[in-house]
Formats: C-alpha cells, sequence, structure tokens
C-alpha cells in the first residue's frame, strides 16, 4: 500500500518532483495556505504531513493543534525549516512532532525518515531515541543533509545499546557503522569529524551547554568524535 504525504510548504516543488516519482508514495495535496492546510488534511486523511513552520494565515504550529481532531487518525508530522533555533525543536517535539528537518532538504533522507516513522518494525521506544538524538543534533548545529549526521546519529544508538562499545572506538564503533552504511571506517571518521566542524563554525555552542546543563565547551575548543557520541549517549540513557 502507498504511502500517503501531503506537503505544506511553499519551498515544494523539488519534494513533489521527487515523491511523486516514487511507486511506493502518493502525494495527496500540497499547499502553503495554514488554513486550506488544515481542511485538506482533515479531508484527505494522509499518513504523514510534512510541514513548514511558517506558512500564511496559520502557522504550521497552529496547523499541527488544529488537525489534532483527527485524534488517531491525525497524520505523523515532519516539520522542516529554516529556523533552527532551538525553541522551534523543543515546541514541535514536545506538540508530538515525529521529526524535524533543517533546510535545504534532502529528499532521500526525507524519504528515510518518512519510512522509520511508518515501519512497524521499529519500537516506540526507538522512534523517541532517533527523534532525541536528532534535535539535538538540530540544536547544536549539526545540518541533517551531510554524512557525519548520519554516522554520529548511529554511534550515539550503538553507544546507547552497548556503552564499552566507546573504547573501542577504532576497532570496533568506526568498522560497524562502516559496514551499514557500506563505506569505510577512515570515511565514517571523516564525516563525524566534519560534522562537528560544521557544528562549532555555525557557532551553537551555548546550546550544547544549555542542553547538559554545563559550561562544557566553549568556542575554541571542539570535542573529540568519541567526546561527542558519549556525551549524547549519557545523556540519553540518564533521560530514560
Amino acid at each position: 500500500m502507498n504511502k500517503k504525504i501531503y506537503i505544506a510548504d511553499i519551498d515544494k516543488d523539488n519534494l513533489l518532483e521527487y515523491f511523486k516519482g516514487k511507486e511506493n508514495f502518493e502525494v495527496v495535496g500540497s499547499s502553503s495556505d495554514g488554513e486550506e492546510v488544515v481542511n485538506s488534511v482533515i479531508k484527505l486523511q494522509p499518513d504523514v504531513l510534512v510541514m513548514e513552520v511558517m506558512l500564511s494565515k496559520l502557522d504550521g504550529f497552529a496547523v499541527f493543534e488544529k488537525i489534532k481532531v483527527l485524534k488517531e487518525k491525525t497524520p505523523k508530522v515532519i516539520f522542516v525549516s529554516s529556523l533552527s533555533h532551538s525553541g522551534f525543536v523543543t515546541k514541535a517535539l514536545q506538540m508530538g512532532a515525529s521529526y524535524f528537518m533543517i533546510k535545504p532538504i534532502n529528499a532521500e533522507n526525507l524519504e528515510s525518515r518518512i519510512n522509520e516513522i511508518l515501519s512497524n518494525n521499529l519500537s516506540q521506544e526507538n522512534r523517541q531515541l532517533d527523534e532525541k538524538i536528532s534535535n539535538i543534533f538540530i540544536s547544536i548545529g549539526i545540518p541533517a543533509h551531510i554524512k557525519g549526521y548520519q554516522f554520529l546519529r548511529e554511534a550515539v544508538k550503538l553507544a546507547v545499546e552497548e556503552p564499552e562499545i566507546i573504547s573501542s572506538i577504532t576497532k570496533k564503533l568506526y568498522p560497524t557503522i562502516a559496514e551499514r552504511f557500506e563505506t569505510s571506517s577512515s570515511k565514517v571518521e571523516r564525516g563525524m569529524r566534519h560534522a562537528i566542524e560544521v557544528a562549532w563554525n555555525r557557532g551553537k555552542i551555548e546550546n550544547i551547554n544549555n542542553i547538559f546543563g554545563l559550561k562544557i565547551y566553549n568556542r575554541n575548543e571542539k570535542p573529540t568524535n568519541g567526546e561527542l557520541i558519549a556525551l549524547i549517549a549519557d545523556k540519553m540513557l540518564m533521560d530514560c
């Protein structure tokens, strides 16, 4: 059965073209008008609503509240936006959004997120873990469209499942991730390093300190791959 998606975004053309070419997806509608989105989603009942925060007439958060009249038939919501302030991410998560992706959006990554969200093979616990990790990455400025984001997310999940893997980062963690992504350990290491560099260049260090409640880093010091993975994994374990 095709996955029904609705796209609520002014920059929707590329996504529409991408998903209309996918056999397993059906784009049931699209609009950048918040009021129209509410009416269409209630009528069409898509499986997933991909939605920009900033829409005309009603913003994405207001739309989300109104479509909750569908109750158990409320679609999974993935917010997409160039607004990466941690407050938006936190609000989206608290409202029940499944994901928050920062523009520019890579359509393949979006497809992967949709498949993960709708997969019956993912437990609720695993979904929540994915959401928590992803929202931390967004808050600290790691963009979802780069490979290092995916490598780091997988690494944190492995460290949550098996904390001792951090002590074997080069012998076990990198090779495990490399095998899953059909790449090399050296590329995994470089990809993670690049992702951390990007985050620090974006100057969102204070968000890390706010997340962990401690002044851990400043502008001139960056964590190693292992340090950041361990720090986020510890946060996930403490929040369980």
